[in-house]
């Protein structure tokens, strides 16, 4: 079904199929059906890492941990900071190498000279976070990655109990780490069970530090960040391939999954459906561009 619709100078140029899950509204589209949430399911798999041992050195970590960070100075000096609490080193990760994604720190990095990094790649986060988990179990470093792992096992276990379903399928996320399939239901689901745990559960926990400390979870500017800073109690994760999932406690829970990938798209749905929850959301405009000028707009469409 069309979720979004894509106008230029007033006429409607491109449409964006998906699903949308609503807990507290009205879903559309295929809500049921498993999909690979990507880095929509860190939240979920911080709080395996929590359940299977994994003590941050602060607590803010676990918002990093669960984010998919914009390769800032303050994140890069976060997950090394991370490591060496755990007695690990940068060369310790997995994950592939990259630049920041925050466009001015990707400039001034590769000025002075820098080139890829994996401590700069938007998943190093978690990656610290599951190799700490590793380092406080004595669990082998080197193959945290392999779905057998005890630490991929103790992960699955939470993201199937917080989804309310089994684990449909296991893949092999961008990053390199196993990525879990579950159905927007579920994945709204889990968001809601974590902003509306008991305080002080590893749950809630990971909720906490993520809406107060929004700035670790993606990075400047980023919608994520925009969106948790602006409405209070809003838990937002997005991930690739067009997927978003936000909750709000007492209110109820959003997951959105793009059918043709589209990232443009995720952002005007989900305000759109906060504000029909009855959620006071900011103005984040997707805008479309002619002769460098806005012509239009990528606006949600019911």
């Amino acid at each position: 079904m069309i979720i979004a619709e894509v106008v230029r100078s007033g006429f409607v140029e491109s449409v964006h199929h998906g699903s949308v899950a609503v807990l507290g509204g009205q879903s559309r589209g295929d809500v049921l059906s498993p999909i690979f949430p990507r880095s929509s399911n860190k939240p979920m798999q911080t709080v395996g890492m929590l359940r299977a041992g994994l003590v941050p050195r602060d607590g803010a970590d676990l918002a990093l941990i669960s984010g998919s960070h914009y390769g800032e100075p303050f994140h890069a000096r976060r997950v090394r900071e991370i490591l060496d609490a755990a007695g690990l080193t940068v060369g310790d990760l997995r994950c592939p190498v990259a630049l920041p994604i925050a466009e001015k720190d990707r400039d001034d990095w590769v000025r002075g000279g820098g080139g890829p990094e994996r401590v700069l790649m938007n998943c190093s986060g978690k990656h610290a976070g599951m190799l700490a988990t590793c380092a406080a179990n004595d669990w082998p470093l080197e193959t945290y990655l392999d779905p057998k792992h005890p630490l991929q096992v103790a992960i699955a276990e939470a993201v199937a109990e917080l989804a309310g379903e089994p684990v449909a399928a296991t893949g092999v996320d961008g990053c390199g780490a196993p990525v879990l399939a579950v159905s927007l239901t579920g994945l709204a689901r889990a968001f809601q069970r974590l902003v509306e745990a008991a305080p002080g559960s590893d749950e809630r926990r990971v909720a906490d530090e993520m809406r107060a400390h929004p700035e670790l979870v993606a990075g400047t500017g980023a919608d994520d960040t925009v969106l948790m800073g602006a409405v209070p109690g809003l838990l937002a994760k997005g991930g690739a391939e067009g997927v978003v999932v936000a909750a709000v406690p007492g209110v109820g829970a959003i997951a959105i999954k793009v059918d043709d990938g589209g990232m443009r798209a995720r952002t005007p749905v989900l305000l759109d459906e906060l504000r029909r929850l009855g959620v006071t959301a900011p103005a984040m405009t997707e805008l479309i561009l002619g002769g460098g000028e806005p012509v239009g707009e990528v606006r949600a469409v019911r």
